[in-house]
């Protein structure tokens, strides 16, 4: 598993939580699961780092202030840290900001088990953190059971094979998830989308990326709180 965070010290013990939560769901029901969190401290500057060394999982730092990176370098340890590799080693990834479902791990290694190599997770955000007019459009306009299929780099899987021969993420600002998945379509890999294992997200409308999921949740919200247009002549 691996989390990129930069200045995430407000949620990130929410998410290592449910995290360990998840691994250790995996491991209840496969005893020998391994099982290796990493998290990327990507260029730091509050308590994040202090906050993630409470709890048992890999912390690397690196200074790059880019995502792509931080996937990149957390994937690379997290394979380095196994013995053996094969083909069905799993590379399942999230963000500092979210909260990731019990099912979150098994559920993914259900689906590489019948055959994916790349499984697409859907996300939600925080409903707390919207207003009301979104949160209800967002109800709405998502609908349990139809997956959209978009890519989200909080709620992604891939097997490691699968992640090798596409070349894994590209090291760019932002859409490292969205040219990942491009990769590996482009070598004819089978994907799954689903929205069992679904991902909350924090709904802040400023995030760590200008083109990431906040920002659009922020063209979203300015849309929905919008004044509507005056009448022609009014």
């Amino acid at each position: 598993m691996v989390i990129p965070a930069h200045d995430e010290e407000v949620l990130i013990e929410r998410c290592l939580s449910a995290v360990v939560r998840a691994v250790a769901h995996a491991r209840e029901r496969d005893p020998d699961l391994v099982a290796t969190v990493v998290v990327v401290l990507d260029a730091c500057t509050d308590g994040t780092a202090a906050r993630v060394r409470r709890w048992p999982v890999e912390a690397v730092e690196i200074s790059v202030r880019r995502v792509g990176a931080a996937r990149r370098v957390g994937v690379a340890h997290a394979l380095s840290a196994l013995v053996t590799s094969s083909h069905d080693t799993w590379i399942a990834m999230t963000d500092a900001d979210t909260v990731v479902p019990l099912e979150w791990i098994t559920h993914q290694l259900d689906l590489a088990e019948a055959g994916a190599d790349l499984v697409l997770g859907t996300v939600r955000p925080d409903f707390a953190d919207l207003s009301a007019r979104h949160a209800d459009y967002w109800r709405a306009t998502h609908h349990r059971g139809r997956p959209p299929g978009n890519v989200h780099g909080a709620n992604l899987g891939v097997r490691a094979s699968t992640y090798t021969e596409a070349g894994g993420i590209p090291d760019i600002p932002e859409h490292e998830d969205v040219a990942l998945v491009r990769a590996v379509r482009a070598i004819g890999a089978r994907e799954r989308v689903s929205d069992e294992h679904e991902v909350e997200t924090s709904g802040r409308l400023v995030g760590r990326t200008p083109a990431g999921y906040a920002g659009f949740l922020a063209r979203v919200h300015a849309w929905i709180d919008a004044p509507p247009l005056a009448a022609p002549g009014a």
